[in-house]
Parts: C-alpha cells; sequence; structure tokens
C-alpha cells in the first residue's frame, strides 16, 4: 500500500515539475526489521513490543503488544553534545559565569524543543556528559590542585544537589549552569473529540492554543495561571460565561496594574467581591462590556460625558 501510495505521489509531483529526493525518502518498518523507526526533524518515531500492562490499546480497545515512543534522535544528541563540546572548548580561559552563560541558552532551547515527547532520560544522559565537560574544563586550568580543591572552587552545594556549577559576574551576581533534567516533561494533549476552532469554544481554545482574535492577552494568560478557573468561586469558565479582569488590592486602594494583582472572575464573581472590598462604587461608573477591566492608575484619562454651556448632558 505505501508503495502505491508513493508512486502516486511521484506521479502527481510530476505534474507540476517536482520529483521526491532518493536521499531523503525512506521506507521502514516500525516495528520489526534489524533498524525499525525513522527520524523526523530530529525526533525518532518507534514502535516498542511490550507486555500486555504497558501495551497500546487501539480504538476499540484491543491490546496491540507494542507501544509507540517518541524519542530525540541519535543524531540529534551528537549534534548537541558536539555543540556543547565546541563551546567548552572554545572558552577554556573564559571566566567560569562566562562559560555559562554562553551554555544556558543552548541549553534550554534544545530541551525546551523535545520536552513534548520521551526525553527524560535522555536529559539525564546529557547531564553527565555535560558534567564531564566542566570537570575536563575546571581540571585542565589547574592541573597540579588536588581534585576537591577543584570541586569546592567551581561546584557548591544548594538544596539536595551537592554539585551545582556556580560561578559570578562582574556585577557580583550569581549565576547556575542549567541542568537538561531540569526541564519538565509536558505531554501534548489531544484535541477533544467534538471541538474546533470554528464552534465557538472560546474558553477551550483560548486556553489550549494560548491566543485568540477575540481576547486580550492578558486574559489569555490569566486564563492559563488559573487553568481556566474563577479565582472567586472555583468554578470552570464556561462557555457563554462572561468575565472580567480584577484588581485583587482595588487600584483606589493602592493596588498596581500587574499580573501579580491581577485575576480573572466571572462577571457576577467581580460585582461579590468589589462589594467586599468597597471598590464596587468606582466599577458602577465604568460602562462594562464582554471583558471588562478596571482603571489603570497609570492612564489618568477618563470617558468622560460632554457638556453644554448650560450644564445638559450631549450625545
Amino acid at each position: 500500500m505505501i508503495e502505491r501510495v508513493k508512486g502516486v505521489v511521484e506521479q502527481w509531483l510530476t505534474g507540476i515539475g517536482l520529483e521526491i529526493k532518493a536521499e531523503k525518502t525512506n521506507i521502514s518498518h516500525t516495528l520489526e526489521g534489524n533498524n525499525p523507526g525513522f527520524d523526523f526533524l530530529g525526533f525518532n518515531i518507534r514502535q516498542y513490543k511490550v507486555g500486555k500492562h504497558r501495551s497500546g490499546k487501539s480504538t476499540h480497545g484491543t491490546t496491540l503488544g507494542f507501544k509507540t515512543l517518541i524519542k530525540p534522535s541519535e543524531k540529534s544528541i551528537r549534534n548537541h553534545k558536539e555543540r556543547l563540546s565546541q563551546i567548552v572548548h572554545s572558552h577554556r580561559a573564559a571566566p567560569q559565569a562566562a562559560l555559562i552563560a554562553k551554555l544556558n541558552p543552548v541549553i534550554r532551547g534544545w530541551c525546551n524543543y523535545f520536552k513534548t515527547v520521551v526525553s527524560k532520560e535522555t536529559y539525564g544522559d546529557m547531564d553527565d556528559y555535560l558534567w564531564t565537560l566542566t570537570w575536563q574544563w575546571a581540571t585542565r586550568r589547574h592541573h597540579n590542585k588536588p581534585h576537591h580543591w577543584i570541586a569546592e572552587k567551581y561546584w557548591t552545594p544548594k538544596g539536595d544537589r551537592k554539585w551545582n556549577f556556580n560561578g559570578k559576574t562582574k556585577n557580583g551576581n550569581e549565576i547556575e549552569l542549567y541542568r537538561h533534567s531540569e526541564t519538565e516533561i509536558v505531554r501534548q494533549v489531544k484535541v477533544k473529540g467534538v471541538v474546533s476552532p470554528f464552534n465557538g469554544d472560546l474558553v477551550y481554545w483560548s486556553k489550549r492554543l494560548r491566543k485568540s482574535p477575540s481576547v486580550s492577552t492578558r486574559v489569555l494568560k490569566l486564563l492559563k495561571r488559573q487553568k481556566g478557573k474563577c479565582e472567586h468561586c472555583g468554578l470552570t469558565f464556561m462557555e457563554g460565561d462572561r468575565w472580567e479582569v480584577d484588581h485583587i488590592i482595588p487600584s483606589s486602594l493602592g493596588g498596581k496594574d500587574r499580573y501579580p494583582n491581577l485575576q480573572l472572575l466571572h462577571d457576577y464573581c467581580h460585582d461579590a467581591k468589589s462589594a467586599e472590598d468597597g471598590s464596587h462604587s468606582s466599577r458602577a461608573r465604568l460602562n462594562l462590556d464582554d471583558e471588562i477591566e478596571e482603571p489603570d492608575e497609570v492612564k489618568v484619562s477618563r470617558p468622560v460625558l460632554k457638556t453644554s454651556r448650560r450644564g445638559n448632558p450631549l450625545a
């Protein structure tokens, strides 16, 4: 079947003046054979034979006898090791803080790319490799010093970890080498089978995509932080609910217009909370909309009605 599909694709590409590149085209089995699985965009996709208790299941609940795992490919791991090695080698005479400042962005970027797949074991192996690199870097600088002296100079205990590669910048600030294993593995959550970006489920897609043309960035960040729940009543926001951004400490009482002082509430929860903290009277002057935010203390302009010389409001 795959060979037939390949033939159809080749025929279709020929009609538009293109062709499949043979070096990048490979048909392999993901479970059987000498080299099962395949690499794609730095990931290795492969199926592994497992027992019935760890086996994946079909849509009908049938035990398959294997489990599909996506991991960083060997090529990606090898390239990352080479990159780390090049940085350490090029900073042999540099201060410890300069080396850490150069390594951290590379480590964070690589880990964030693979944090949605099975990477925890790989992260641990990369930390071991990085420790070897930094130890070689340190012993080369002080080849006539005992190992315990080198360890105390470049590694300091912190919390449960005894080996923390820390340095100090020119400003006296401490900088610590980021570990691969510190990256949290975040599993990709499947889209619910009954929802679509076109069905109007604003709450679901705002939380999932963290962006929406009809919802402000501030509301999206608060939705994510509160895990889609109202901070006052604890209930999950549902489609059709009206929400409002509230200052935990009201602006009238000196509250700042910053994220630590903001929360997302149902409109009726906002009314109840405002009545409790005494800011209800100031809210009553606002023109309420689908998304209502309290006045920002840094904005001195306020919407007012123009008046005539007689004092009558003009529309």
